[in-house]
């Protein structure tokens, strides 16, 4: 049986995430952009963790964290934050 085609969803990326994302360097800005696309088609991909406590969720890429929301009713996945892992949680 065939599956059904899955929806799209809008990325919309907060401007201090995008901030935080023209600081980082190459190769890791390719790999963080694929990832952040990837989310459009399944924002819940495999290795993707809820926040404790939070309704945010994590999708890792090497020594980054990609901090992002999922709207059901819109289809809408929003990126809060990028950063390394060390920094990206302050403050959540």
């Amino acid at each position: 049986m065939a599956e059904a085609p899955r929806a799209t969803y809008r990325v919309q990326i907060l401007p201090a995430a995008l901030h935080a994302l023209e600081r980082i360097p190459e190769p890791y800005l390719a790999q963080i952009r694929h990832k952040i696309d990837a989310l459009a088609h399944n924002p819940r991909p495999q290795g993707a963790k809820r926040l404790k406590g939070s309704e945010f969720m994590r999708e890792r890429s090497g020594d980054y964290r990609i901090i992002y929301s999922i709207d059901q009713r819109v289809l809408t996945v929003l990126v809060i934050k990028i950063g390394k892992r060390g920094d990206v949680y302050r403050g959540m």
